[in-house]
């Protein structure tokens, strides 16, 4: 017999609170199973794997629509309508990336022209941060 869950049970077992099922259930993306008379839903192994999916599929990046989106395609007829949803993923991450990169750099850069300040100087970060707003 296939291991049925209470949604609690389910929520621990993939590590998300119950709030957070029931809002996917509400965005439609995991099937609510059927209540029977007079008694309580129970969740399936595959609703397990599909929160867990979700949940990694947001570690990586994607946002709930975009794994609504994912999970519309799961089928596997539909291998290269994913990897277009991936690959613009990819883009704004390398995007994003690069922008951190010149950030770290810019900051680095300041951070050591605040090291070497001594005494009542004005401070270069703050200087810098007032010029670019100006």
């Amino acid at each position: 017999m296939a291991e049925r869950y209470t949604i609690g049970t389910l929520a621990r077992q993939v590590g998300v609170n119950v709030e957070t099922i029931r809002y996917y259930q509400r965005r439609g993306l995991v099937q609510e199973p059927a209540k029977p008379f007079g008694g309580i839903r129970h969740y399936a192994q595959a609703h397990a794997r599909r929160l867990r999916f979700i949940k990694e599929a947001q570690r990586l990046g994607f946002s709930l629509d975009e794994v609504g989106e994912l999970l519309s395609l799961e089928d596997g007829l539909h291998c290269r309508e994913v990897e277009e949803i991936a690959g613009q993923k990819l883009v704004t991450v390398r995007e994003r990336m690069a922008q951190l990169s010149k950030i770290e750099k810019l900051l680095a850069v300041l951070v050591g022209q605040c090291h070497g300040n001594r005494g009542k100087v004005r401070c270069p970060l703050i200087a810098s941060l007032e010029s670019a707003t100006a």
